[in-house]
């Protein structure tokens, strides 16, 4: 559960981030299902490094144009293979056909329905893949820097909440119990710093679910609570994947221990072995009043007059005889 609000992977790259995670995480268990939630403006926002990459890329271009610096590599185009000695020459290219060329076959399958519908997108599938992983190197995103876009491709489910305070913490909250309640999942990660997922963590801890919280606050109140937790740059560096290890072992035998306690349930004990009325009535039918006139309390005495390591001599025994 990603709280991209609170969390964006600004510094690296959408898709690698998310690659990374889900590598660590898979350390835990099986993956079944990774929810980000974020309001509108997040998904529009540019971070700082990637404005200065595209300020670089248009400064490159006017150099380029004017003939002052030159690729050593050509630019390919990864649609058709044309090259180009510029990369503004193959951005022009790019939109002038085969962006055209794309459009055409969304608007047709959009019109097409029925059985028609299902052919054309088997037909156009290989293209517009291919079309797809060209354009993200090529164009620039009309809104943002494609964030949606890459988690999506990386197999997040992306929610878009919108821009009232809290909003996203709400929804992915609600998922979040929502998942437990149908038991969907037995170790939740929590990518966050936000301290309002104390309480949740906390009811997931209740429900013997294990928690792990990704954030950049060393001693934050959400690590304090969660069983494990890891840095961004300990899941990029893969030292998460690698201490993953070490801290499933030791959930197994903490588990192992609880089964191996025993606790006393009077109900359980009931049912196992009888109702503790039987031991009741055999105990009236025991006579432990002591009515033996006393003989039986004064032969044991004589008996244990000697003590018990002490042998007897064979003047004792002949002395026993002739008594």
């Amino acid at each position: 559960f990603w709280d991209l609000d609170n969390k964006p992977p600004d510094a690296f790259p959408p898709f690698e981030a998310v690659v990374k995670l889900k590598t660590a995480a898979s350390s835990f268990g099986v993956v079944r299902s990774m929810v980000a939630y974020a309001n509108q403006h997040s998904f529009s926002y540019v971070p700082k490094a990637v404005r200065e990459q595209r300020r670089e890329r248009k400064l490159l271009n006017q150099l380029e144009n004017k003939g002052v610096i030159k690729s050593i590599d050509p630019y390919v185009c990864k649609v058709c293979g044309r090259r180009f000695y510029t990369n503004e020459k193959l951005v022009n290219h790019f939109k002038q056909i085969h962006e055209r060329e794309h459009q055409k076959r969304v608007n047709q399958i959009e019109s097409a329905r029925g059985s028609r519908r299902v052919k054309l997108v088997g037909k156009y599938s290989m293209k517009m893949e291919k079309y797809k992983n060209a354009a993200r190197e090529v164009l620039t995103p009309k809104v943002g820097y494609g964030l949606a876009d890459e988690l999506k491709r990386a197999g997040f489910w992306v929610g878009t909440v919108s821009n009232r305070p809290q909003a996203a913490d709400v929804a992915l909250r609600d998922h979040m119990v929502d998942v437990m309640d149908k038991r969907k999942a037995e170790c939740l990660m929590l990518v966050s710093d936000d301290s309002d997922f104390v309480g949740v963590l906390k009811e997931a801890k209740l429900r013997c679910l294990k928690t792990v919280v990704v954030g950049d606050a060393d001693d934050g109140a959400l690590k304090r609570v969660a069983d494990a937790g890891f840095s961004w740059t300990e899941i990029l560096k893969g030292k998460a994947k690698k201490e993953a290890v070490s801290v499933v072992g030791k959930w197994k035998d903490r588990d192992i221990l609880k089964k191996l306690e025993w606790t006393y349930d009077p109900e359980v004990e009931r049912k196992l072995y009888g109702s503790e009325d039987m031991f009741d009535d055999e105990s009236e039918d025991l006579d432990f009043d002591g009515s033996d006139d006393g003989n039986s309390s004064d032969y044991i005495h004589e008996e244990d007059s000697g003590a018990w390591w002490e042998l007897d001599t064979e003047s004792d025994a002949d002395s026993s005889k002739s008594q």
